[in-house]
């Protein structure tokens, strides 16, 4: 590790769906007209920033075919289909991370999420969440060597709720690398579920898991970082064991078919900086809002920073994360 630099900076943000081709019908009504290369053109200095820049991919990177899934109740179910040259948004954006372990992943079947695992390593950003096929993997950067998994509640991912695997992935991962990134897709959605309950939340008759006690089994276990995602609004935020915990980061990059209103059309940016064992140093918080139609905003009023320390003051009020009003995080 001589040669490795002395801090890390790690950058996460939630749900991305840049748009979707499906159903063929809409004729491009789901799609930006510039091929999404303006999506991310705000915030993109910030992502810039770091090292590591981390999102949740919802949906598929493909450009047809696929077997679209079907569903008991239609007005709960959304089938997302992204064109394959919408990775270059990502990769000029500078995310490197994508987590794939979430309820859209096979929304398009076991050929949609092999193509969108094929499509993001192709483009060398690092994926993992499949069961089976990509259930972790570790990259080298900056002289340090890093482990990234995904979970999530959803069938043909890393199950949220099987302790058995995650006890068997991330010791694995630890012995191996100097940093530990996890991702989880969990817990209740909506407003209405904006805190963390420390229980196991049952949403449309799914168990999406009690995510406070998976967080701290992760740390536990040896991870250093971990991203959650899935509410589509912002959550807490947590130290537990001088490792950084984001419960929720809300929605980031989804200005077609999802709801933006209220803290729904909040898009946090979280930058963790931490020594060269993953251990929390310091952070930043950077405040976006989202439009219909247009990729995240930076927001001068700092909704984010507001709702995030409100929250966490809230859920963890003798917590050791501090975040000032202008979103610096410390300890």
């Amino acid at each position: 590790m001589g040669t490795a630099q002395k801090t890390v900076s790690i950058i996460g943000v939630g749900d991305i769906m840049m748009g979707t081709n499906y159903p063929e019908s809409s004729k491009g009504a789901y799609l930006p007209p510039d091929g999404g290369i303006t999506l991310f053109a705000e915030v993109t200095p910030f992502l810039h920033s770091a090292d590591i820049v981390f999102g949740n991919l919802e949906g598929v990177i493909m450009d047809k075919g696929g077997t679209p899934k079907s569903c008991n109740n239609p007005n709960v179910c959304y089938v997302f289909r992204t064109p394959e040259s919408y990775v270059t948004n990502l990769t000029n954006a500078g995310f490197n991370v994508m987590n794939m372990a979430n309820n859209h992943v096979h929304d398009f079947g076991r050929d949609g999420a092999l193509n969108s695992l094929r499509v993001l390593t192709q483009n060398k950003i690092h994926t993992a969440g499949l069961e089976g096929v990509a259930e972790y993997t570790i990259f080298e950067q900056n002289g340090l060597t890093f482990g990234f998994c995904g979970f999530a509640p959803n069938t043909g991912t890393v199950s949220i709720n099987n302790y058995a695997k995650v006890r068997e992935i991330i010791p694995h991962l630890d012995s191996l690398c100097d940093i530990v990134i996890v991702s989880f897709h969990g817990g209740a959605e909506g407003a209405t579920h904006s805190r963390v309950p420390k229980k196991r939340e049952i949403f449309l008759g799914e168990n999406r898991g009690d995510v406070y006690e998976f967080a701290h089994l992760c740390i536990d276990l040896g991870a250093d970082v971990v991203f959650g995602h899935g509410p589509h609004v912002p959550r807490a935020m947590e130290l537990y064991k001088d490792r950084f915990i984001a419960y929720s980061l809300g929605n980031f990059c989804t200005p077609f078919r999802m709801n933006m209103s209220g803290t729904s059309g909040y898009a946090p940016m979280v930058k963790v900086i931490t020594d060269q064992t993953g251990q929390f140093l310091r952070g930043e918080l950077q405040s976006a809002v989202q439009r219909d139609r247009t990729g995240p905003k930076l927001d001068e009023q700092k909704a984010c920073i507001k709702e995030i320390k409100r929250l966490t003051e809230l859920d963890f009020p003798t917590g050791r994360l501090l975040i000032s009003n202008d979103g610096i995080l410390g300890k």
